[in-house]
């Protein structure tokens, strides 16, 4: 069981500060939303937690994350990045086989396990296309799948469900809920405010570099903070799980 830890990570870009004072907790066992709107630094932030972005104060079962080799850094941590593209033409199998690179494990379990994630994601049949003639759809679901190959107590994606159908962003959310539930920590940024109060166990909502709020969804996504951080009002409901509709922009 593996926690991630951010406490007070700052990060600059040349003279612009992009995080400051950022604390985060990623805990087994549960589904985080990374909210905040575009700028707000959510894809420096999960470069940082993923150990790809110089800095201090992030730690990896209270060891240091930039004191880990590598290699164990990239099988403790899986990091599916924003609008992640590939233009080389090899099949589908091949690109979700690089997540198994960080094991030395037999080739008939990484098979199993390729075959596997291929079928999480709604995507076996894809397995012999070449990358390069998906849509962008699938390719976003063939490098989920890469980064589910990994097996790593930690999944971080950014956006992973930005370029699919409503179908496959409830399945892709269903499916990072259920690796929840098995015990792993995941960190998933996204725009659908009703997807996060609906399918996320905690949100952190990033605003200016900084965490605006933290805690269940229904008291973070509350009206000052949909106008303050976002500028939007929102209509609310309540089916099996709750409902938030951006309404219209603040005056």
């Amino acid at each position: 069981m593996t926690e991630l830890i951010a406490r007070d990570v700052r990060v600059a870009v040349g003279r612009r500060q992009v995080l400051d004072q950022v604390n985060i907790r990623l805990a087994p066992g549960e589904l985080v939303g990374l909210l905040g709107p575009n700028g707000a630094g959510k894809s420096t932030l999960m470069k940082a937690l993923a150990g790809l972005l110089p800095c201090r104060g992030v730690q990896l079962d209270g060891y240091p994350l930039d004191r880990l080799k590598p290699a164990e850094r990239a099988r403790r941590i899986a990091y599916l990045p924003q609008g992640a593209e590939a233009h080389w033409p090899v099949l589908c199998r091949e690109v979700v086989a690089l997540g198994r690179m960080p094991h030395r494990t037999p080739p008939r379990h990484d098979r199993a396990v390729i075959r596997r994630v291929l079928e999480e994601v709604d995507a076996l049949h894809l397995a012999q296309r070449p990358f390069d003639t998906l849509s962008g759809g699938e390719r976003a679901r063939i490098l989920l799948a890469r980064a589910l190959a990994v097996e790593a107590p930690v999944l971080l994606a950014d956006e992973p469900i930005a370029h699919l159908d409503p179908c496959h962003q409830l399945r892709v959310l269903d499916l990072l809920r259920r690796r929840a539930a098995e015990g792993d920590g995941v960190m998933v940024v996204l725009h659908d405010l009703s997807l996060a109060a609906g399918r996320c166990d905690r949100l952190y909502v990033l605003h200016q570099g900084r965490v605006a709020a933290e805690g269940v969804p229904a008291q973070v996504l509350d009206d000052p903070l949909l106008a303050r951080v976002f500028g939007i009002r929102a209509w609310r409901g309540q089916a099996e799980r709750p409902v938030l509709v951006p309404w219209e922009v603040m005056p």
